[in-house]
């Protein structure tokens, strides 16, 4: 499964006219997650930005202090450590849509996936530690059914289990975030963290404009090569993708897309999925189980399920870039 970290793709193209004359829009930025988060609403002249802009990131840090794996003292730390404590609605919520988006994909997508990452070293210490001899034991601790809640503790079936909610958790805090600002009674607004995104209603009458970054290996920079720019109202968008953190060894190019099932880096010509849903968890933990499932696989869930719309982007047998849409995603999709 991908490192969230490194897994930006997206470039929010905001040009706010409004038609009606009454409305202003505001935007603020700052940071979160190790990334950058930018909020844009319509604003009657009821709202005072920098007091939204306090009350998100008082948000943004209660968040992280429940699925941070950054802090030692979050609650996700605490679990993985088998530590003694009570896990809140922002980690009950999270692990639900896990488990549903786990079960939808058959385990492609599945948090419990980091003693692997660590040993490919895609981990936080960078290191590669993994051998074939390891590969067995390695996978004994992986699987999201092994582990379960129980009203405010969470069961593990073998200790040494851990979890990262890191595919998902960019997702799930836009989410948090739309919901907050549905509570202040803004009904235009978009919501963006480390390049997943996810609006309500339009700008002034025109559909936001969201950039899809073209995937070139070390394409580093958003926004300075676009695939395709999206026009979204209503909806959630995340972007997975393989081009921004690998590394080269005798040869062999080893992705950050780490499968489940196998163990081993994921080798496809699928480069990113974007993925359109209700919410920006479910469209987060869906793109990433697309990088894992690869090209074939994906399009056959995909027409399977057709609550998502998406934009895949793949290599053909010549390295060039080619791209598959679901029919519903067409309507959204124009040329950078």
């Amino acid at each position: 499964m991908k490192n969230k970290l490194a897994g930006v793709s997206l470039l929010i193209l905001l040009v706010v006219l409004a038609c009606n004359r009454n409305i202003t829009y505001d935007r603020f930025t700052g940071f979160t997650q190790g990334t950058t988060y930018s909020i844009a609403f319509g604003n009657n002249g009821k709202y005072d930005p920098q007091k939204i802009k306090a009350e998100i990131e008082k948000i943004l840090q209660d968040f992280d202090m429940s699925l941070s794996l950054y802090k030692d003292s979050s609650v996700i730390s605490k679990v993985n450590r088998n530590e003694e404590v009570r896990i809140d609605n922002y980690f009950r919520e999270v692990f639900l849509k896990s488990a549903e988006i786990y079960k939808m994909t058959s385990g492609a997508f599945d948090p419990t996936v980091g003693p692997l990452v660590k040993a490919w070293g895609f981990g936080p210490d960078a290191r590669k530690t993994f051998n074939a001899g390891s590969l067995d034991s390695l996978l004994k601790l992986v699987g999201l059914d092994k582990i379960r809640i129980n009203d405010e503790t969470v069961i593990k079936s073998d200790p040494r289990l851990t979890l990262d909610f890191n595919a998902i958790a960019q997702g799930y805090a836009v989410d948090v975030i739309y919901d907050y600002l549905d509570t202040k009674g803004l009904n235009e607004y978009l919501v963006e963290i480390g390049g997943e995104v996810r609006v309500r209603g339009d700008k002034g009458g025109a559909f936001w404009k969201i950039g899809i970054d073209r995937p070139e290996d070390n394409n580093f920079i958003p926004g300075t090569d676009l695939q395709a720019v999206i026009s979204l109202k209503d909806r959630a968008l995340a972007t997975s993708g393989n081009y921004r953190k690998f590394y080269v060894e005798n040869g062999i190019k080893y992705s950050h897309t780490i499968d489940p099932k196998t163990g081993y880096p994921v080798m496809s010509t699928l480069l990113s999925a974007t993925i359109l849903a209700d919410n920006c968890a479910l469209a987060d933990g869906i793109a990433t189980a697309c990088m894992v499932m690869g090209k074939e696989k994906s399009i056959s869930f995909l027409q399977d399920n057709p609550q998502f719309d998406a934009f895949l982007i793949y290599s053909d047998e010549k390295g060039n870039f080619q791209t598959w849409t679901t029919p519903g995603f067409e309507k959204y999709i124009s040329e950078p």
